[in-house]
């Protein structure tokens, strides 16, 4: 009787090797992942500086990044002693006003939209006193408004905007100045001239002389009517083209000029005004 065949021993297949992992991918390359690199370049001077210089940054950014975003990343991640000027962050307080490519601009509404090989240039508001690189002391500013005394704080009346009084075809916002100093810095006469009460106090006096509530508007139109004032003006619009409120200053600076020239007028004839 034959013996029984004994089992055959069987050898399990060796694993095949696996195959090498493709690499991590760039984080610029990473799928999803639209951000470009924008290159700085920002104007720098501290108190102790002699001069201003220029410094260049390079950063990734996010198609919908702002001038102030870019700044403020460089602030975070590049450079702490960065100084500029912002609160709002959306364009009503005018803080962040800054001068883009040389172009006066709030900075926290300005999309960066970066070109290859270009540097976006960024300065401080031209006409106002250096406090730090891109800020700048509103004193002066302040003090022209104030000139016109303008209230910071005024009666305002609702309005019935379902029913519209007889010949009125649509209501719109008075008083739009955000008080940023966009419009001093553009304008080439207060760039030469000190002296000269600028656009933004001369748009606050049209202002007052148009809806006085009571007030008398004398004083305001002797200080527009002196020689450092609406007479200055060269009317080249540069205040209303950069004017992110759209309160256009040149048009108001105008206005008072015709009312003045007007009022002065009648007078040389012997009539009053009406």
């Amino acid at each position: 009787m034959s013996e029984p065949a004994m089992p055959t021993e069987r050898t399990a297949p060796e694993p095949a090797a696996p195959e090498p992992a493709a690499p991590e991918p760039a984080a610029s390359e990473q799928p999803g992942d639209d951000r470009s690199i924008v290159r700085l370049r920002l104007s720098r001077r501290k108190q102790s500086d002699r001069k201003v210089h220029f410094e260049d940054f390079e950063l990734p950014v996010d198609p919908e990044s702002t001038v102030l975003d870019a700044l403020l990343e460089v602030r975070r991640k590049l450079d702490p002693s960065l100084v500029v000027r912002h609160a709002c962050m959306h364009g009503s307080c005018g803080a962040c006003g800054v001068r883009g490519d040389g172009r006066e601009t709030l900075a926290c509404v300005t999309p960066l939209n970066p070109r290859r090989g270009h540097a976006i240039e960024v300065e401080p508001l031209a006409g106002q006193r250096p406090i730090a690189d891109l800020a700048v002391d509103m004193v002066d500013f302040a003090a022209r408004m104030a000139e016109v005394d303008l209230p910071l704080v005024r009666t305002v009346e609702p309005a019935n905007v379902a029913e519209l009084p007889e010949g009125i075809r649509w209501l719109t916002r008075f008083e739009n100045c955000i008080e940023c100093g966009l419009c001093l810095s553009a304008c080439p006469v207060s760039g030469s001239d000190p002296k000269y009460i600028g656009p933004a106090a001369l748009a606050a006096g049209a202002r007052v002389v148009a809806e006085p509530r009571g007030r008398d508007v004398g004083p305001v139109l002797a200080l527009a009517g002196e020689p450092d004032s609406v007479w200055r003006c060269r009317d080249v619009m540069e205040c209303s083209a950069v004017c992110p409120a759209a309160v256009e200053p040149g048009t108001a600076v105008i206005s008072l000029r015709r009312r003045i020239a007007g009022e002065r007028l009648g007078r040389l004839l012997g009539r009053r005004q009406a």
